[in-house]
């Protein structure tokens, strides 16, 4: 199955690279975009969550590596200003 690394910009200037099992993810982040905090929550859980569920598909298992890193995003958007947004830098 194919896997996608995506780099993100928080808020506070910080970059994060960030992995998805599948490439589920690019339908719901684009390189280049900007998006309010809440929204780019709401687009990496159904990403992931989708990516995670491709997973279940074809072995039978969810991929933790999707949720694991579904809850370091939610972890470290919780230190960001609720009014920032979040920059998908690239998706590989």
């Amino acid at each position: 199955m194919p896997e996608v690394r995506f780099t993100i910009r928080w808020p506070d200037g910080t970059e994060e690279s960030c992995y998805s099992p599948s490439t589920a993810i690019r339908q719901h982040v684009s390189a280049g975009t900007a998006y309010p905090l809440p929204e780019f929550l709401d687009r990496a859980r159904a990403g992931l969550n989708a990516a995670s569920d491709r997973v279940a598909a074809k072995f039978g298992y969810a991929c933790s590596s999707a949720l694991d890193q579904l809850a370091r995003i939610e972890a470290r958007a919780a230190t960001q200003p609720p009014d920032g947004q979040v920059i998908c830098l690239s998706l590989t």
